[in-house]
């Protein structure tokens, strides 16, 4: 336990971005998989729509420094890629 009132301030603080911080980071990875499972499944209007709302978070996510900036970046590259990959294959079949 702290000892002076200010490091018990801390930690108080520090608890409360902690919960916050995991819960930003469980709905940016939640949302990440969504993108994926759209993918897999072969729902490509769910992927599109479900990837603008990911990129939308992972911006977001960015800009508080929850992750990256170049993770975000990063990560919205590969999911795109993905998509653009099951678009060719269904345009191909």
């Amino acid at each position: 336990m702290p000892n002076t009132s200010t490091a018990h301030k801390r930690l108080r603080q520090s608890e409360k971005r902690r919960a916050r911080n995991r819960a930003r980071r469980s709905a940016l990875r939640t949302q990440i998989r969504k993108v994926r499972a759209a993918v897999l499944a072969g729902n490509l209007d769910v992927a599109a729509t479900e990837f603008r709302l990911a990129t939308k978070r992972l911006d977001q996510a960015a800009a508080g420094k929850l992750i990256h900036s170049n993770t975000a970046d990063r990560l919205k590259s590969r999911l795109s890629a993905a998509i653009k990959k099951a678009q060719q294959a269904t345009a191909a079949a």
